[in-house]
């Protein structure tokens, strides 16, 4: 196995070690264990509070997340729940109950995120807003759009979006949304790029506050200091980190 980050929670570690490829999904283990361990900094930070997933398809990634949380938080999953057939979302409650993630950890909401309100949303954290929000639901512009228009209005201060499938071929427009939703929301700000760990495991955004930019990042050279590509990420003007495997640069000379 590939090394990866440590997740910064047994649990987490447990199931990526030992239940994470059972789950039918498509997202890497390098960045679940990246993810859980920016839930584990927020914990350290003092930022509490329930996360969701958009897309949450049978939990390969959402389990990871859940573990990552505090005590008393909850997890919220939410998918149409019908593709490739109508089994999934039993599917989806049968590994999370295999891998630890009770019931009353989690909310499980059948629906389309792109129909949703801010409010419909947070109902189901029982009014709070989120502190992490994983957007893996419809690979489109204009659902993609929406998404990030849904999460940016529930995040809580300090809270990070995560965004599945950039820079991924066979979604090579993702991006034109992306970057209008930047020159959009200057408030918010890329804070790292989580690099692929193969093409069904492809590269993920992770957005900040741009308020939060400078403590948050400070952290993450500790924290992945063996994984840090050296170049960097150039937004521009912003420029974050790149997280990844492979942090060599190409020989020119």
């Amino acid at each position: 196995m590939t090394a990866i980050p440590s997740p910064g929670h047994p649990a987490v570690a447990a199931y990526l070690a030992q239940g994470y490829d059972g789950v039918v999904g498509m997202s890497s283990r390098f960045a679940a264990a990246i993810c859980a361990r920016l839930l584990r900094l927020q914990t350290e930070e003092g930022l509490g509070g329930p996360l969701a997933e958009i897309g949450a398809f049978e939990g390969r990634f959402f389990i990871a997340l859940a573990h990552a949380l505090a005590p008393g938080e909850l997890a919220v999953a939410l998918d149409i729940f019908s593709w490739p057939d109508d089994g999934v979302k039993d599917r989806f409650e049968a590994n999370c109950l295999k891998h630890g993630i009770e019931p009353e950890r989690r909310v499980t909401v059948k629906g389309d995120s792109g129909a949703m309100t801010p409010a419909e949303l947070m109902d189901h954290a029982g009014g709070s807003r989120f502190r992490f929000i994983h957007i893996d639901g419809e690979h489109s512009r204009a659902a993609l759009g929406k998404d990030l228009a849904l999460a940016t209005a529930c995040l809580t201060e300090g809270g990070l979006i995560v965004l599945d499938d950039m820079l991924h071929p066979g979604y090579p427009t993702l991006m034109v949304t992306v970057q209008a939703y930047l020159e959009a929301n200057p408030e918010i700000v890329p804070l790292c790029v989580i690099d692929r760990e193969t093409i069904v495991g492809a590269a993920k955004f992770v957005l900040c506050q741009k308020a939060w930019f400078e403590r948050y990042q400070a952290r993450l050279l500790a924290i992945f200091e063996d994984f840090i590509w050296p170049l960097g990420a150039d937004f521009e003007p912003h420029w974050c980190l790149v997280l990844s495997q492979d942090t060599r640069l190409a020989e020119i000379t």
